[in-house]
C-alpha cells in the first residue's frame, strides 16, 4: 500500500500533516515545491486511515492526537508482549513455530472453518524464509503495527458479563468478534448465560429473597438478622417460601438479555468506534445506554419480583394475579415505582465493575502472563466475583430506595413518598448503615452464584457446540 505524509511549515501557522493520494489534491504550497503523483484505491487509503488512527489510539497517553517517541516506544513494548502471548496459544506443539494445521486449529476453535489452502495463503503472508512456517520474529514483524484489538484470543479468555450472574440487571454485555457474529456463535453464548442465569439464581433465589425483606423491613428497632430471616420465611410459609419471586427473576432472563444485546449493537455504532473490540470507556457508554433501555423494557417484572417476594402466604395466586391486582389497585403507574434510582444505578454499577475487572485483568496479564493469556479458572471467579462486588457496593443504597418504593403500596399504612425523601428519610431515622440492609446476604450469595454461572455456562456451550479455549 502506497501513502504519501508530509509535514510542512507553513508561515505563520504550527506544522500541519498532509496526507493525499492523487497529485490533483496537492495544495499550492506544495505544487511549488515539486510535483507529485501517487496513485492507490481509495478503498486502501481508507483502510490506512482507519489502522493509522487505532495505533494512535491505543499509544496516545497523552490525549494530544498525536504520538510521540517515548509513547510509541512504550506502545511496542506493551503490544509485543501481548503478541507473545497470542503466540504461545497459537504453537500448539510448542515447537516455537506455526504451521498451517494450527492456523486451522486456532481459527476453528473461535468458530471459523478454512481449507489447508487458505490456512497456507496465510502463513505466506508472513513468511519470509519460504519454510511454510511462522517463528517468532516472523509473527512479531508482522503484526507489530498492527493495534491489539485485531487479535480476538486474548478478548475470548477475559469474557465475564455473561458467565458470572448475580443476579443484579445492570452490567455491560459481552463483547463478540466479527467471527462469532458471522458464524452464530453470538447467540449459543447468550443461550449458554440465560441458563447459567436461570440455575444461579434459583440456586441462591433463598439468599436473595432474603435481602429484599431486610431492605424493606429491617430497621432500628426490627433489628432482622440473617438466622432470623429464614427462621420468619419457614415459619410462614414453609421451606417452599424461599423461592417466592424467583419464578419471575428467571423468566425476565430471556428478555431483558435479547434486549440488551440488541440495544448495545445499536449503541456500539453510535458511539462512532470502528474498532472491533470497543475501548472501556465507550463500552461503559454504550453499555449503560443499552441497559437503561433494557431496564425500561422489563421494569414492571422488576416490581413484580419484589411484590411476589414480599408477598403473604395465599395473597396472590401467581404472577399473574398480582399484576392484575396492581393495575386495579394502583394503576399502571405503579409499575414503574422506583424506576428513577434504577436508571441511576446503571452508571455507578456498571462503571466500577468493568473498571476494576479491566484493572485486574490488566494487572494480571502484565504481571503473571509468561507463556500464555489464558488465566485459568480462578482467575477468571476472582476477577468477576471482586468486580461485582465493587459494584454491588457502590450502587446499593439506590437498590435499596429502589426496592422500597416498589414495596409501598404492599405494606398497609406506608405513605407514597419520593426518591429524595425517601433518602432523607433513612439518614434520619437510621443513618448511613441503613441505606445497607440486606447487604450481608446480597454479599454471601455472590460467590455461589459466580461459581455456579460458571460451571453451569461451560457445560452448557459444550452441549450447544461452542468449542471451549
Amino acid at each position: 500500500m502506497l501513502c504519501l505524509c508530509l509535514y510542512v511549515p507553513i508561515f505563520g501557522e504550527a506544522q500541519t500533516e498532509f496526507q493525499y493520494f492523487e497529485s490533483k489534491g496537492l495544495p499550492a504550497e506544495l505544487k511549488s515545491i515539486f510535483k507529485l503523483s501517487v496513485f492507490i484505491p481509495s478503498q486502501e487509503f481508507s483502510t490506512y486511515r482507519q489502522w493509522k488512527q487505532k495505533i494512535v489510539q491505543a499509544g496516545d497517553k497523552d490525549l494530544d492526537g498525536q504520538l510521540d517517541f517515548e509513547e510509541f516506544v512504550h506502545y511496542l513494548q506493551d503490544h509485543e508482549k501481548k503478541l507473545r502471548l497470542v503466540f504461545k496459544s497459537l504453537d500448539k506443539k510448542n515447537d516455537g513455530r506455526i504451521d498451517a494445521q494450527e492456523i486451522m486449529q486456532s481459527l476453528r476453535d473461535l468458530g471459523v472453518k478454512i481449507s489447508e489452502q487458505q490456512a497456507e495463503k496465510i502463513l505466506k503472508s508472513m513468511d519470509k524464509n519460504g519454510t511454510m512456517t511462522i517463528d517468532w520474529n516472523e509473527w512479531r514483524d508482522y503484526h507489530l503495527l498492527h493495534p491489539v484489538e485485531n487479535i480476538p484470543e486474548i478478548i475470548l479468555y477475559w469474557k465475564h458479563s455473561t458467565i458470572f450472574d448475580v443476579g443484579e440487571n445492570l452490567t455491560v454485555p459481552d463483547e463478540f468478534t466479527v467471527e462469532e457474529r458471522q458464524t452464530g456463535m453470538w447467540w449459543r453464548h447468550l443461550v449458554a448465560g440465560g441458563g447459567a442465569g436461570a440455575v444461579s439464581r434459583t440456586c441462591t433465589a433463598p439468599l436473595d429473597r432474603l435481602k429484599v425483606l431486610m431492605q424493606v423491613h429491617a430497621s432500628r428497632s426490627n433489628n432482622m438478622c440473617i438466622i432470623g430471616g429464614f427462621t420468619q420465611m419457614i415459619r410462614e410459609g414453609g421451606a417452599k417460601s424461599l423461592w417466592r419471586g424467583n419464578g419471575i427473576n428467571v423468566i425476565k432472563i430471556a428478555p431483558e438479555s435479547a434486549i440488551k444485546f440488541m440495544a448495545y449493537e445499536q449503541m456500539k455504532r453510535l458511539v462512532g468506534s470502528d474498532q472491533e473490540t470497543l475501548r472501556i470507556h465507550e463500552r461503559l457508554v454504550a453499555g449503560s445506554l443499552a441497559g437503561a433501555i433494557a431496564q425500561s423494557s422489563i421494569y414492571p417484572m422488576e416490581v413484580l419480583k419484589t411484590r411476589m417476594a414480599l408477598r403473604k402466604t395465599g395473597q396472590y395466586s401467581g404472577m399473574l394475579d398480582c399484576a392484575r391486582r396492581i393495575l386495579a389497585k394502583e394503576g399502571v403507574a405503579a409499575f414503574y415505582k422506583g424506576y428513577i434510582p434504577n436508571m441511576l444505578g446503571i452508571i455507578p454499577y456498571a462503571g466500577i465493575d468493568l473498571a476494576v475487572y479491566e484493572t485486574l485483568k490488566n494487572t494480571w496479564l502484565q504481571r503473571y502472563a509468561v507463556n500464555s493469556a489464558d488465566p485459568g479458572v480462578f482467575v477468571l471467579l476472582a476477577c468477576g466475583t471482586i468486580s461485582s462486588t465493587c459494584g454491588q457496593l457502590a450502587s446499593y443504597p439506590l437498590a435499596l430506595v429502589r426496592t422500597r418504593m416498589q414495596a409501598q403500596a404492599s405494606i398497609e399504612g406506608a405513605p407514597e413518598v419520593t426518591m429524595s425523601s425517601l433518602f432523607k428519610q433513612i439518614l434520619r431515622t437510621e443513618g448511613a448503615f441503613g441505606l445497607y440492609r440486606g447487604l450481608a446476604p446480597n454479599f454471601m450469595k455472590v460467590i455461589p452464584a459466580v461459581s455456579i454461572s460458571y460451571v453451569v455456562y461451560e457445560n452448557l456451550k459444550i452441549t450447544l457446540g461452542v468449542q471451549s479455549r
